[in-house]
Order: structure tokens, then sequence, then C-alpha cells
């Protein structure tokens, strides 16, 4: 009973996916609109073509987004782990004054959502100043060196490092080795199940992410997948085949990347769930 209802439970889940991935090839709109109320809509039945993907590239400028999105998310995901893990190295092992105070508000800023920040975050980015006179809206730095630092990151790497043994590093610290080697060379190395987690859950947040684009980008050059796909959504005559092609390039890389990390992704969650 139990795995009947996971595999259910599962199939609720790929409905959606597989609902996509099906219309994006099928080439007659009329017959994509017949089907969708029906098993039909299932079946990869009919006139299965690429056109839907080529009318994506003609009609839009897909591969910008495409490297827009895949630029800043990476940027913002490796720097984030760096200063994140790094925040967290010193939370963990180091005594300081101020430290509880600084992890305290850490936890509070799990719990306040971005919708609450982010009108203040813009007004701020708009008055930093910037190398030259071109400021910081409608570019790629504006999309990324915000969400570098990530509260829920460093706090997932604060748990992380509080639970690894000290032995390997004591004997380091024996041997000569300073603060930065052992953090490069012994913690990194022994932290894969929580970057991989924390790499997940931050490419999801900034693959997706509509409502800080939407701000602070003002036209094609630097719009990301979000954005592109909502313009194209809001043209007319709406062809849903395109649409769905659309959204499935753009899902595609979500699904790599967790098939990437799953295995730490999963033994960090596996590991999380015995400590708790």
């Amino acid at each position: 009973m139990q795995y009947l209802a996971q595999g259910l439970l599962v199939l609720f889940f790929l409905f959606p996916l597989a609902f996509m991935f099906v219309s994006a090839f099928k080439g007659d709109e009329l017959q994509l609109l017949r089907d969708m109320g029906s098993l039909w809509a299932f079946v990869p039945a009919g006139d299965i073509s690429w056109q839907n993907f080529r009318d994506v590239f003609d009609r839009t400028s897909f591969g910008l987004a495409f490297f827009n999105s895949l630029l800043t998310v990476s940027l913002t995901v490796v720097l984030g782990i760096l200063v994140n893990s790094m925040l967290a190295y010193a939370l963990a092992r180091f005594r300081f004054r101020g430290r509880d105070l600084l992890l305290a508000l850490i936890v509070a800023l799990i719990i306040i959502p971005f919708e609450a920040v982010a009108v203040p975050l813009l007004l701020l980015v708009n008055e930093l100043p910037w190398f030259d006179s071109s400021g910081w809206l409608d570019s790629y730095r504006v999309q990324v060196i915000p969400f570098i630092g990530h509260a829920f990151s460093v706090y997932l790497f604060y748990q992380f490092f509080i639970e690894l043994p000290k032995d390997l590093e004591e004997a380091a610290l024996m041997d000569g080795a300073g603060h930065w080697r052992i953090y490069w060379s012994i913690v990194l190395p022994l932290s894969k199940p929580v970057i991989a987690t924390v790499a997940v859950l931050q490419f999801l947040a900034r693959w997706g992410d509509l409502l800080w684009p939407v701000m602070v980008v003002r036209g094609d050059r630097y719009a990301t997948l979000p954005l592109a796909m909502q313009t194209f959504f809001g043209q007319f005559p709406r062809q849903w085949g395109d649409v769905m092609a659309f959204a499935t390039m753009a899902t595609l890389p979500t699904l790599l990347i967790f098939i990437v990390f799953q295995r730490w992704f999963v033994q960090s969650a596996v590991s999380s769930g015995v400590k708790g």
C-alpha cells in the first residue's frame, strides 16, 4: 500500500511535466487544443515535429535569454557557495564577540520573504555607485551581487560544519596548516552533500525568479528566461505549442542539475533527517 501511494504521488507530480513535454512536440495547434481535455494530451500522437522549437528561436531571443540565465545563476551559485560557506565555517569554529547575535540575525533573516525587501533593495542598488556612469540597473551585476549572500545557505553550511569532527582540523593545525588551508583542503571536500543541497536549492530559486528581473531589467539584452517567457506568453496570437516548447527548454537545465547532484542531495537530506 505504501508503494502504491508513493507511485500515485510520483505520477501526480509527473503529469504536468509529461503534458508539457508531449505538447511541445505537437505541431498542429488545433490538435493540441482538442487533446487538452482528454488523456490524449499525454500521448505523443498526431503531427509530431520540432516545429514548435524552431518557432521559439524564430520569434524570441531564446538563446540570449538562456545565456543570461545560465551566467547569472551560475555566478550566484558558485560565489554564494564560497561566501556563505566561509561565513558558516567562521561561525562554527571561531569564538568572537557578537557571534551569537550574528547567528541569531541570520536565522531571523530566513523567515523574511524576498517580496518584503524587494523595493528597498531596488532603491538601494539604484543609488549605489559603480566604476563607470552606467549604474546598476539593467546589468548582470544587479542580478548576481545582491543574492550571493543567502541566510538559509549560511544556516545549512553552519549546521553541517558543527557536526563535522574536529580531529582532522586539529591535526592539520598541529602540522602547521592555517585556517584557510584547512577550510579549502579539508572542510570543503568533506562538504559535498551540503554543497549539492545549497547548489540545487539556489539554482532552482534563481533560475525561476521573475520578480527581480522585472524590476531591474529594461530590455532584451539582460533579460533572463522567466522574463523572456513572460514577454513571449503575452504575444498574440498565442501559440500553445510554442509556449510548451519554450517551457520545456527552460525546464531541462533544472532537471539536469538535480540529476548531477542527486546523490549528494539525497545523502544530505537523509543525514539531516537522521540528526533531527
